[in-house]
């Protein structure tokens, strides 16, 4: 990363800060956070800051006033309005009696967190919120929500001490890539300010994912997240303006509404409390790539070897430079592979079906490189659908040609319903680019060498129908996500490769 844009012993204004961890959510009981928890959180986040944002007071987060008093920091407190008004009479009261016992360490009241953007209150009606809470406490008041709503509901501004922003480049409707993000933040915070002159502004949010699908050019990574981190403190330092950053920890839970990219925005992981990154240091997407690579080679010599003894195995099979090639490119593509899509497993499962699917392109990303291999090399060639899920005497006699037709119809289902859900429900999805790399490669270089490669008319109708919807989801998909987005592209290369292997000649060997 480039130099720190701190100097030795500066920290940051201020991070938001929630204390859940594990499968701790907001979202269920009111059952309050140990206040140990807390404890050890604001003892770990006062090395880099001395201030954090909440956004609530409900599940033990009334808590954290009195914990930060002891380690020093201020808070800004946040309470949290809803369209429920018994709900939002509570947080009053409790955010109220907090303003009242803490004024040492409440340094302002944030009065609801992107409720305009949710639509569940009218901007008259927060900003009379706003200002009953601002007659029962001392300390300035205000509201945080995106860019957006500020300037469409320049009411609500009348009624606050002064302005807290969201900038979220990675969110935008039109998706800022890393390496704009700082003008980004940079153009929104004057362009606010402008419409706003006689208020003070505070980027309330800024942040970028570390995982998660891409957004037309916005990519989430670890090294991405260091370098717009670096850039934007770097600018907000140079230009004097405050930037509280989203978020202190990992929060599991956002995903499941915002699927991989919503739980990994920390500064800190969710579970081992580790740094994401380094001010200064160094960063790696992949910093076990050590073990996935051995892991790789580990697969490459599984596929090798799964094909000599296949040749052995049947002595009339053709052998030479040309299937040994072949079966060096599905090592080399699956061994790649294999080593990403197994990191990218815990990533993206949060239910038992995200474990589920994750671990099942898991499984034929390294199972149908071998099995195929295995194929190719004693000369078969991909059954059909009907013949693998046909009765019992129409089944290939073959068990490898079996499984080998199995995997293929796993791996059928897995794109389908990833390609449609890109299709139907795309926003918060992962493109499975990197485990269908690894699974399709084999079937390109089987079709290539036993040719079956040539497209038929009179090709099976269970192949045309997955063919024909992979392939119109592949272009929907491209048109979508547009040609920023390398991960959709990569998907779609994936899908077509798979579609055109399903539609080849009937009398296909095997």
């Amino acid at each position: 990363m480039p130099p720190s844009p701190f100097t030795a012993g500066e920290k940051l204004y201020c991070v938001s800060y929630a204390p859940f961890r594990g499968d701790q959510s907001p979202l269920g009981p009111d059952v309050p956070i140990d206040p140990r928890q807390i404890d050890e959180d604001l003892a770990q986040l006062k090395q880099i800051t001395d201030c954090v944002r909440t956004y609530s007071t409900d599940h033990g987060l009334d808590q954290i006033p009195e914990i930060a008093r002891r380690h020093g920091m201020k808070v800004l407190q946040g309470l949290w309005v809803s369209n429920s008004p018994e709900l939002t009479r509570k947080q009053i009261a409790t955010t109220v009696a907090l303003a009242r016992q803490f004024p040492d360490v409440i340094a302002a009241v944030i009065v609801g967190n992107e409720v305009l953007l949710r639509g569940e209150m009218s901007a008259p009606d927060l900003a009379r919120t706003i200002r009953e809470v601002k007659a029962q406490v001392s300390m300035p008041v205000t509201y945080a929500d995106v860019w957006e709503l500020w300037l469409r509901h320049r009411e609500v501004a009348a009624a606050v001490d002064f302005v807290s922003v969201h900038i979220l480049p990675y969110w935008e409707d039109f998706p800022i890539p890393p390496h704009d993000a700082a003008r980004h933040v940079d153009a929104i915070r004057k362009q606010v300010a402008a419409a706003f002159p006689d208020k003070d502004i505070l980027v309330g949010e800024f942040g970028w994912p570390s995982a998660g699908r891409m957004r037309e050019g916005a990519l989430p990574s670890p090294t991405d997240q260091a370098r717009v981190m670096h850039d934007v403190m770097a600018l907000a330092k140079r230009e004097s303006y405050r930037i509280n950053l989203i978020e202190a920890y990992d929060q599991p839970w956002k995903r499941q509404f915002e699927g991989t990219v919503g739980g990994h925005w920390g500064l800190y992981d969710a579970y081992r409390r580790q740094p994401r990154f380094a001010w200064g240091g160094a960063v790696s997407d992949h910093p076990f790539w050590r073990a996935q690579a051995a892991g790789g080679v580990a697969l490459a010599a599984v596929i090798f070897a799964a094909a000599f003894f296949a040749v052995r195995r049947r002595p009339d099979a053709q052998t030479g430079r040309g299937l040994w090639l072949r079966v060096g490119v599905i090592a080399a593509v699956s061994g790649t592979m294999i080593g990403w899509a197994v990191e990218n497993v815990p990533l993206e499962s949060l239910t038992v079906g995200d474990w589920l699917r994750s671990l099942a392109w898991a499984a034929v990303a390294s199972g149908l490189p071998v099995v195929g291999a295995a194929a190719m090399a004693s000369g078969a060639a991909t059954p059909r659908f009907a013949q693998v899920l046909g009765r019992a005497g129409e089944r290939p006699r073959d068990r490898l040609v079996f499984v080998l037709g199995i995997l293929v119809i796993g791996l059928a289902a897995l794109a389908v319903q990833a390609a449609l859900g890109m299709v139907f429900d795309p926003r918060y999805r992962d493109f499975p680019f990197v485990p269908l790399t690894g699974a399709v490669i084999s079937l390109v270089v089987l079709a290539t060498c036993v040719g079956t490669w040539k497209l038929h008319r009179n090709a099976p109708a269970a192949e045309t129908a997955v063919a024909a919807t992979l392939g119109a989801a592949a272009v929907y998909i491209a048109c979508n996500e547009s040609s920023a987005n390398w991960q959709a592209l990569w998907f779609v290369a994936g899908l077509l490769a798979f579609a055109l292997t399903l539609l080849r000649a009937p009398d296909a060997p095997g």
